[in-house]
Order: structure tokens, then sequence, then C-alpha cells
């Protein structure tokens, strides 16, 4: 299935969040984000601390939202959404333990539901990114199923706006019936399967956290931070999410309240990658800016311009690595050329990565401009 609407969504949710919530009388925050924290693998790796205004964090509730869907859908992304392999690994570990849970057993209606109605994959990914634990979904759906979806039935402010985040995208009695199916699977797979899973990779790859954490705070937050401040995205917290491939889940609430979770690397050697993937969803919005400017409204309305989104993050992304880290622009080429499956050359990778991201010179160009204006302080 092609999430490709999925990269408009990431970009444009807060807005439309925003626009539920002020018919509310609600301020716009993610729920739980006063109270969330960076969460290390076990056991803690003994690091130097990153700084405080982008934590790195891992989630296991945003892990398993995200690993039911990667066992749902056919990852059709340019960049893919989900780690190369992973619905596959993930299959053949179950069968190898004989674990069948109710996310088997519901599967296949499941994927009726989203053949049905795409955006439920391509909107529900983010909705795990909007609470702080998975008993807190599970509470959510429980008053959103009891209101039949509408806000204002709930006395509680919270509550309402939980209802508002859940309601955004399932619309419909079908949708929500959907939604039902889903978290009561997510739960026995949760038990059955995933708790251990999760918990065995976080000391699996606590070394890989260890190294990311490290440059993150002494190398890449330093110099990433005006880039950050001067787009609204000053802090947040930088989720290494297990299920995640080149293609990062991004959501944007303003100064104080964003979350990026990117692929969690296997081994300290491949620590760079993380930041990779962040950079690469730190410039989408600059990106899509770019090509909205630079398209017509013909190509716009036919949806040719879409077909730029996934490429222009990518290149902004090589854009702003080439501005602050120019050392480091080969190892993001051929980053992005191994997450698509091409060759990576030997030698300079740059021809091969501009021929599998192909861009118009105009939107290039135009983004290269305001990468530097931003990095500029205008």
């Amino acid at each position: 299935m092609n999430l490709q609407s999925r990269s408009t969504h990431r970009r444009n949710q807060r807005f439309a969040m925003a626009g539920v919530f002020a018919l509310l009388g609600m301020t716009l925050v993610r729920p739980g984000a006063a109270a969330a924290s960076p969460v290390s693998p076990t056991p803690t790796p003994a690091v130097r601390v990153a700084p405080p205004e982008w934590r790195l964090a891992t989630m296991e509730h945003v892990d398993l939202w995200l690993h039911g869907f990667a066992l749902l859908t056919s990852d059709t992304g340019h960049v893919p959404f989900f780690d190369r392999g992973y619905k596959q690994q993930v299959t053949a570990l179950k069968r190898q333990k004989n674990i069948y849970s109710s996310l088997d057993a519901n599967l296949a209606d499941l994927q009726k539901g989203i053949v049905a109605n795409p955006s439920l994959a391509a909107n529900g990914q983010f909705i795990a990114m909007y609470f702080a634990s998975f008993q807190e979904i599970v509470n959510a759906t429980d008053f959103f199923f009891r209101s039949s979806g509408n806000p204002r039935a709930a006395r509680d402010p919270q509550i309402a706006q939980e209802i508002a985040i859940l309601a955004s995208t399932f619309r419909t009695q079908s949708d929500r019936n959907w939604l039902r199916l889903f978290v009561q699977s997510l739960q026995d797979e949760n038990n059955r399967f995933f708790h251990a899973y999760w918990t065995s990779e976080q000391q699996t790859r606590g070394a890989a956290f260890s190294a990311v954490s490290e440059a993150w705070a002494s190398r890449f937050y330093p110099k990433l931070a005006r880039f950050l401040n001067n787009t609204q995205q000053g802090s947040g917290q930088l989720v290494l999410s297990i299920p995640l491939g080149g293609e990062g889940r991004t959501i944007n609430d303003g100064k104080k309240s964003n979350l990026i979770a990117v692929e969690y690397p296997k081994t300290t050697e491949a620590a760079n990658e993380a930041v990779f993937a962040f950079v690469h969803e730190a410039v989408a919005q600059l990106a899509q800016e770019a090509i909205n400017d630079n398209t017509t409204p013909a190509e716009q309305r036919s949806g040719a311009a879409t077909e730029y989104t996934g490429n222009g993050a990518v290149r902004g992304g090589a854009v702003l690595i080439q501005r602050l880290f120019p050392d480091l622009v080969p190892e993001y080429m051929r980053y992005y050329l191994r997450a698509l499956g091409r060759p990576v050359p030997t030698g300079d990778p740059t021809a091969a990565f501009g021929q599998a991201f192909p861009l118009p010179a105009a939107i290039l160009d135009a983004l290269t401009r305001q990468i530097d204006v931003v990095l500029g302080g205008i």
C-alpha cells in the first residue's frame, strides 16, 4: 500500500488538530508531554546526557503501535517507512517461538479495513505519538467509543482532547470499529510477544543508544540548534524507534513540544544514521514549502507535486548536512541509497544519490536558499 499521503499529514496534522481544539476552547498539547522523559535502554547507559532542549528517548508504546502497522501494511514508500525486512524478521521470530496472537488472528480483517480506508494507516500511525503510554491509549479509546467520537461528550478537558485526537483520524463508525479491533489486538500482541522482544532489543542496542547520545550531545545538537530554533523546533524528543526505517515520523507542536521518531541503529558504527533521519525530518517542512512555491496549481491538483515530497526532504537533509557537517555528506548519501536498496558506490556517491532522489532544479535551489536563510538567522 502506498502511504505517500502520510508525508502531507505529517506536516499538516498539527494545524488540523489546532482547528479541532479551537472549536472546543482547548490548547493543543500533546497528552503526557509535560511528564514525558527520556527513556533509556536497560541497563541505563553511562553516557553524557543529551541537551534538555532535544532529549534522546525510547518509547515502548510508540514502537508497539508502529510494530502493528508494520505487520499490517506493505511498505511501498520510495524511502521505506519501516526498517528493511522488519516484517519478515519479526514474523519469522514469532513462528520460531510458536507465538500466535490476536494481531495475527485479526490480520486479514484489519488489512481489509485499511484497503477500504487507506487513511487509517497513513494517518493512524501518528496517534501513539500524542500519548505517554499504551495504557493511556487504551483508556482514551474507551472514552472515544463510549462518546461515539464526540469530544463535547466529555466533561474533562484532557479526555475531550484525547477524543478529538482520535476523532481526527477515526471519523466513522466503521473506523471506530477498526480502531477497537486494532487496540485489542495490540494488547494481546504486547502480552504474548512485543514487550519481551522490545526489552531484549533495548539491551542488545544499548551500546548504540550510548553512541547516539554522545554524538548528539557533543557534536550534532550544538550545530543543529540554530536551525531548529529558527524553524520553530527549538525543543522536543528525539525517539529511537525499532520498527522505523529511513522515513521517520514527526509531530510538530511548536517551539516546546515536538517529537521526531527515527530508526534505532543496531550498532555503534551506525549511530550517525539516527541523526541523518532526524535531519531529514527536521527539514521536511521547508522542503514542502519549496515544493508548494515552485509547482503550478495544475501540478498540485494532479498530485504531481506530491511526488516531490519524499525526495525533497532527503535532498534538503543533504543540503543541511553539507552546510553543518560537510565531511558526513557521503555517509548521508550512502545511508539513503541503502534505504532504497540501491547499489552504493565505493567512491563519490553524489551522482547515484541525485539519480535516486531526483528533484527539479527550481525546487532544490529554492530549498537551498531557504536553508541558508534559516541558518543565517534572518
